[in-house]
């Protein structure tokens, strides 16, 4: 169980100061947000940097298209793989993301589907788990598994899209924090639910919001309402022997914040 940094936490403007930034938090594996490398003039000279930096990468993460997260409205609209318009797109991004996920050697990349509707019989439901299955060929084609991100759906909902597509390659990358910011569930019994699928964790916390369909606050590791001794109770009972990567995403002190989180991951783990 690696303990890591989510690139895209730390802000950086570039490779070389991503790679001093994680310096700076103590840690020495991240997880690489690939669609700045890949959109990057400079990719080659970046990878090398990478490579050379001594920097463990244990996974990816892809972002969709055009996703706006505004508002929970807006999100629910053009977030994933759901939107119409986007698919194409995406589509091409992803293969050109498992190509340098292959060449970064990854095994694991992560991203929201989009909020899959909670209803089976519903069409657009149906649609948008196709548009996973190719996602999921994409990236197995080149060696890699994919994991959705938690919280724009219920456990029991994700779990039932898992079962429908029955991938091996496909699973789940938990964020407890996520199922408190979008009101889908409490943490500690959803990761017992999804503990069969779970590929990877996110160490991220939240308090929920008092007025249903708003954001709740994400604030830092052991300040929110995320139970981690309960939490990491499961870890172990159910054996996950999976990466833990912490993310930020709010806060003036990004670096001090992942500092903080990771010493008290390790005090959790000492239990």
């Amino acid at each position: 169980m690696r303990k890591a940094v989510c690139s895209w936490s730390l802000q950086p403007t570039d490779v070389s100061q991503l790679i001093d930034q994680i310096q700076q938090t103590g840690l020495n594996s991240v997880q690489l947000a690939l669609d700045p490398l890949r959109r990057s003039k400079e990719v080659s000279s970046d990878l090398k940097l990478l490579q050379d930096s001594g920097i463990e990468i244990v996974s990816g993460m892809m972002e969709m298209v055009g996703e706006d997260y505004s508002t929970f409205e807006t999100i629910r609209k053009t977030g994933g793989v759901r939107p119409d318009e986007t698919w194409q797109e995406n589509q091409q991004c992803a293969q050109r993301n498992a190509d340098l996920a292959q060449e970064l050697g990854l095994s694991l990349v992560t991203f929201h589907a989009g909020f899959i509707p909670h209803d089976s019989q519903d069409p657009e439901r149906q649609r948008m788990l196709e548009r996973l299955h190719v996602i999921t060929d994409i990236f197995a084609d080149k060696g890699c598994d994919v994991a959705l991100e938690t919280g724009q759906e219920t456990a029991e909902t994700l779990v039932e899209v898992l079962e429908d597509l029955d991938r091996s390659e496909l699973g789940v990358n938990f964020d407890p924090a996520n199922m408190i910011l979008y009101g889908m569930g409490e943490p500690v019994s959803s990761l017992d639910r999804l503990a069969p699928w779970v590929k990877q964790i996110h160490i991220k916390d939240a308090c929920q919001s008092v007025v249903p369909g708003e954001w709740g606050a994400e604030v830092p590791v052991g300040t929110g309402e995320v139970q981690w001794q309960q939490f990491f109770s499961v870890v172990g009972e159910r054996e996950l022997k999976v990466d833990l990567v912490i993310e930020r995403e709010a806060g003036e002190n990004r670096v001090g914040d992942v500092k903080i989180a990771s010493e008290r991951l390790s005090e959790w783990l000492a239990i």
